[in-house]
């Protein structure tokens, strides 16, 4: 399994298990920005989008083109 598959992987993963708690339990906004260690989504926003820029970062080296910030 190459790295960017273990990545999409890993974010599915994130959000299968996200919508599995949202529908359970509702979400709360401080708890998904900013939510306590050992809560479910501690660290979810944060985790996940340095996922996503991993992601964006492999497939900009593919292509050959650059990113933006």
């Amino acid at each position: 399994m190459s790295d960017k598959t273990k990545i999409i992987a890993e974010m599915l993963e994130m959000q299968k298990k996200f919508i599995a708690f949202e529908q359970e339990h509702g979400i709360d906004m401080k708890d998904y920005y900013a939510g306590q260690e050992g809560h479910v989504l501690h660290n979810y926003v944060a985790k996940y989008d340095e996922l996503a820029m991993q992601l964006n970062t492999m497939a900009h080296e593919e292509k050959g083109s650059t990113r933006f910030f």
